[in-house]
């Protein structure tokens, strides 16, 4: 969809949404109703509407207007506005609509030009379609909108700041909804590091590390839970220096299981198709590096995602081995299904030794107890710093990517203690989400560390949230560039 911003004289089109306030018409809607002399105040009245947030009404043809189609939303109280929000829904309502170009009418209304580009980057959120599989979609089954204009008082800092931030966080979500959504027998651990090693077109400095080299590091805890696979796993890193030469790094790190079978340990065959999403941490970092490097971040960021398929199989790691991870520690794999923290463990000890960053934060679709938990509203937050902590949950209000800050105690770390190796990887029937937390802060030593359990989060079906598509939402892409952006940029 192409984004463009004008004056609101630039602004006809075939199809018109436009903001009305709570207190009064926005300054295009006036203009239309002197256009059609009162055709939409009497429209309004007819439809009872008052201009709270979720009502809306269309005229046709309005007499006096080139625009054949009027689609008018209530905006709300103009301290509730939210011009994220408003354009997703304006877009969301229209896009199967038949309309080819679609004007925002966001003039008169006092918003700032970060307004008028979060307004934008909603519509392009709510336009988001998965359809690349699809081969028999007739023309009302496919999004009609090709052109999104936003009407703006100041059009050209509008566009800038569409430009130089909140495109590239279009892209960058878009970018992880694709790769979540792609099936497994397209998208594998080899296929995804050739996907990203595409990115180093935008800038990005990018290294792929096999099971060779990862097995010679000790990185044992990651390679034993691809040996039922046929694809070799692979670690990927991306790196991005756009900060002071010599500073140390943030560290953003994903795990990017492409399917999960559950190995030995296999899980229930009903809703299994859905594991090809079980990759959705490494699927937000590799969209923020996107959006880090499509907008040159004045800031130094390395991304790594560990990407394994975790399936059944004669080789597979079984319930009973005791593998020694990267860091010396030993691990008694009770559960084959509790993989993901096996991959995370050695990459955040290798994050942590190689660049000594400043702060690592981990995303993984990790426990089904966090569903349990907190449902699809908000990530599980776990920390070892709270300074970082709260960054992330002010990242998150900023973002719209909503956190929730869950404990960490000895507590519950005594849950882990293993009578045959260090620690083993599962801790029982409670508390599955804070153990799994604390199985990973066992990695970190004392780097400021954050682990956000995304399980509920990446996807779920019927989203409520305009901004979010059916099934992928690429949560996190955006709340780790707001935590880049505010915490390590000059």
């Amino acid at each position: 969809m192409k984004i463009s911003f004008v004056s609101a004289g630039a602004a006809a089109g075939t199809g018109v949404a436009v903001a009305f306030a709570k207190s009064k018409h926005s300054a295009a809607l006036s203009d239309y109703d002197v256009l059609s002399d009162g055709q939409i105040s009497k429209a309004a009245k007819a439809a009872d509407f008052t201009g709270k947030s979720g009502q809306s009404f269309d005229v046709y043809a309005p007499a006096g207007a080139s625009t054949k189609r009027l689609h008018v939303m209530g905006a709300g109280a103009r301290d509730d506005f939210d011009a994220e929000t408003f354009g997703a829904k304006a877009v969301k309502a229209l896009l199967m609509a038949g309309e080819t170009m679609v004007t925002l009418h966001l003039d008169g209304m006092d918003l700032t030009p970060d307004d008028a580009a979060r307004a934008a980057l909603g519509g392009v959120l709510a336009s988001y379609r998965f359809d690349n599989y699809r081969t028999k979609l007739t023309k009302d089954k496919k999004p009609s909108i090709t052109t999104l204009k936003i009407a703006y008082d100041n059009p050209s800092k509008a566009r800038a700041s569409y430009a130089n931030f909140y495109g590239p966080i279009g892209e960058g979500t878009c970018l992880a909804r694709d790769l979540v959504s792609e099936p497994p027998n397209k998208l594998n651990p080899e296929s995804y590091a050739a996907r990203i090693k595409e990115m180093s077109k935008l800038g990005l400095k990018v290294e792929v590390i096999g099971e060779k080299k990862l097995t010679s590091l000790g990185m044992n805890a990651f390679v034993g839970v691809g040996l039922g696979s046929n694809f070799e796993s692979k670690m990927v890193i991306m790196t991005w220096n756009g900060g002071k030469k010599g500073e140390k790094p943030a560290c953003i790190i994903g795990k990017g299981v492409t399917f999960d079978a559950g190995g030995i340990s296999l899980k229930p065959g009903n809703g299994m198709w859905d594991m090809k999403g079980d990759m959705g941490g490494s699927a937000a970092v590799v969209g923020a590096m996107h959006t880090l490097a499509a907008r040159k971040a004045k800031a130094n960021v390395i991304g790594i995602v560990g990407l394994v398929e975790n399936m059944p199989d004669a080789g597979a790691q079984r319930p009973g081995d005791i593998v020694t991870s990267m860091s010396g520690q030993t691990i008694e794999v009770q559960n084959t299904d509790a993989e993901g923290r096996l991959v995370l463990c050695d990459v955040l000890h290798y994050a942590r030794t190689k660049y000594k960053p400043k702060a690592m934060v981990n995303l993984a679709t990790l426990t089904g107890a966090i569903l349990v938990a907190l449902g699809h509203e908000h990530a599980g937050l776990f920390s070892n710093n709270d300074e970082v902590a709260q960054q992330l949950l002010t990242a998150s209000e900023e973002s719209g990517e909503k956190l929730w800050r869950l404990p960490l105690t000895p507590g519950y770390d005594k849950m882990l203690d293993s009578k045959n190796a260090d620690m083993k990887n599962i801790g029982g029937r409670l508390a599955g989400s804070i153990t799994a937390a604390q199985f990973l802060q066992r990695f970190v030593g004392d780097t400021p560390w954050a682990h956000l359990d995304i399980a509920g989060a990446a996807w779920e079906s019927g989203s409520s949230n305009p901004r979010n598509p059916a099934w992928a939402s690429g949560f996190g892409a955006r709340l780790l560039n707001r935590w880049v952006a505010d915490n390590f940029e000059g």
